[in-house]
């Protein structure tokens, strides 16, 4: 639901509840335009995030981590300067506008004060303004210049004023309700054009609750006396709103405006982390497998001048088995090649300047050029189609990452790598992301995510342990947990399954998957994350799934 003052005077009253007489413990400026307040209140700490973007304004209760820069900005040293410890004395909703105020009692070793922190959730202009008790600001998280074409001045010293009033009707004003209920018009619209602080949406939710023949009475207990009914609604089975209030579509009810909203970002900003952390990944990955794939095409180039080369060497021989019929200065040997089974004759070009022995000995030395540069860039091709299929098993875990976790670790070794640069988080505790875990016939399944898991999750395994992984594809290592038992065929199918699931190869059917007792499975050394030689295996085919239903609750 947009952020209008209908929905933001219910999150004012929510944040009023909770937070009036808490404290500011800590305050983190983790994006340009978020601020994230830590506050101890009579219930514990909360974290209050203010989203202050275009396109997520809001005020919200959020339990999600979020990284810490090492660096603070300067208008989250500002805030940390004046409100460190402050206690909270009101929170409130000036005017129905879209406007949510902090009066907040400040106290240092030589002085006590109260200032004023505004939040303004206005879409683009949204903005945090900090002011003393006068009503002078002191700082913004946006500021405007006097030479900016704004009639609004946002600047330090300057004292602090509401937006201008819309040309429209007070939500609370009867008789202008009446008026513009009687008006000709689509009932949603002539609301959401003529009412302060009413959105589309809002307007569009009042009239399918209320009906095309609503009266002004009840829109205005609508707007200010029914109760709300907070709750997610949902499209296709995915989140794609929070709501005051829904009598149509499918929803999830909540307790509070404040956890309706809080579990709506949270999904909003799970899905953004991960898609924006997935293609950071895969760009960076692209661009190291684009770069191989070139490398390997200069090779295959230099390996087809190579592949000449004992026709180099036979023109050196016949060179030198004629000897004696070539006249200094010839610029052609024309004369029968003994090597042709027919007895053809072969046309050999010869350097006018040198000798006969020189020409041989020029075709010998190119000859053993070619010979060496094969050596050596047989072995650069073999080194390149490692690394080549080593990127591809990175890409095919990235490819089958469903959530963040997927991801972390992947980014991780390609920080190892060298393909992406770290980014310094502070006070970033190192955490070992959990294999994707399934219970299923008594026993316990473990598939790795990445290839720094998958080698994880083979050395966690016991000798008499089951290991798998697809045939010919680059997939998850996945274990069957036997704790000395015997493994029924029907566990070994759903850990085929599995695996095939998370491969190459999941688009497909009848993947053929090998499985071995951990003890036969060996990782050579000095050799690529997740890479393994097995023996004594034998192979099923499964078709891939994901068997989301096995999968433990606790994790």
């Amino acid at each position: 639901m947009p952020q209008d003052a209908f929905t933001i005077s219910y999150a004012a009253k929510e944040l009023k509840e909770l937070l009036v007489g808490g404290k500011i413990s800590r305050i983190i400026q983790p994006a340009r335009e978020e601020l994230t307040f830590i506050i101890y209140t009579r219930s514990g700490n909360l974290k209050l995030d203010a989203c202050l973007s275009a396109r997520a304004a809001r005020l919200s209760i959020s339990d999600d981590e979020k990284p810490v820069p090492q660096v603070a900005p300067n208008f989250c040293m500002l805030l940390r300067k004046h409100l460190q410890n402050a206690e909270i004395l009101d929170v409130a909703q000036p005017n129905f506008e879209r406007i949510v105020y902090f009066d907040l009692k400040c106290v240092s070793d030589f002085s006590s004060s109260v200032m004023r922190l505004y939040f303004e959730i206005m879409g683009k202009y949204s903005n945090a303004v900090l002011c003393d008790e006068n009503g002078a600001i002191v700082g913004a998280l946006k500021t405007t210049s006097i030479g900016d074409d704004t009639k609004r001045l946002i600047l330090g010293g300057v004292k602090y004023s509401l937006p201008e009033p819309q040309d429209k009707a007070p939500p609370k004003d009867l008789e202008a309700l009446k008026k513009i209920l009687t008006s000709d018009g689509d009932r949603v619209k002539l609301i959401a054009d003529k009412v302060t602080g009413i959105s589309y949406a809002t307007a569009l939710e009042a009239v399918e609750s209320l009906g095309e023949d609503m009266t002004a009475e009840e829109l205005y207990d609508y707007l200010f006396s029914a109760q709300p009914e907070p709750c997610v609604t949902y499209l296709n089975g995915e989140p794609n709103d929070f709501k005051v209030r829904s009598v149509s579509g499918e929803q999830v009810r909540y307790p509070t405006l404040l956890k309706a909203q809080a579990a709506y970002y949270s999904y909003i900003y799970k899905k953004q982390t991960f898609q924006t952390a997935k293609t950071k990944a895969e760009s960076a990955l692209n661009a190291q497998i684009k770069k191989t794939e070139k490398r390997l095409a200069e090779i295959h180039a230099k390996l087809s001048e190579c592949d000449g080369a004992e026709k180099i060497k036979l023109k050196g021989e016949l060179i030198t088995a004629n000897i004696y019929a070539i006249e200094r200065g010839a610029k052609f040997l024309e004369c029968v090649n003994y090597y042709d089974p027919d007895g053809g004759k072969i046309k050999i070009e010869l350097d006018n300047t040198l000798t006969p022995a020189q020409n041989a000995q020029k075709y010998y030395k190119k000859y053993a050029k070619l010979k060496r540069t094969f050596i050596s860039v047989s072995e650069q091709k073999l080194q390149a189609d490692k690394k080549l299929d080593y990127l591809k098993s990175i890409s095919a875990h990235l490819n089958a990452a469903e959530e963040l976790v997927d991801i972390e670790e992947i980014s991780e070794e390609l920080i190892q790598l060298g393909f992406i640069k770290a980014v310094k988080v502070k006070n970033k505790k190192p955490t070992l992301t959990p294999y994707r875990e399934f219970e299923f016939g008594g026993f316990r399944i473990i598939a790795g995510r990445n290839n720094l898991q998958n080698e994880r999750l083979t050395k966690s395994l016991a000798p008499e342990d089951i290991w798998l992984h697809t045939q010919k594809y680059h997939s998850s290592h996945v274990g069957i947990i036997t704790d000395g038992r015997e493994v029924p065929d029907g566990v070994i199918k759903v850990a085929a399954e599995i695996c095939a699931y998370y491969s190459d190869g999941k688009e497909g059917t009848k993947i053929p998957v090998d499985y071995t007792k951990k003890k036969f499975v060996k990782k050579p050394p000095k050799t690529d994350a997740g890479f393994v030689i097995y023996t004594d295996y034998k192979t099923a085919l499964a078709d891939p799934n994901a068997h989301r239903e096995l999968i433990k609750e606790d994790l």
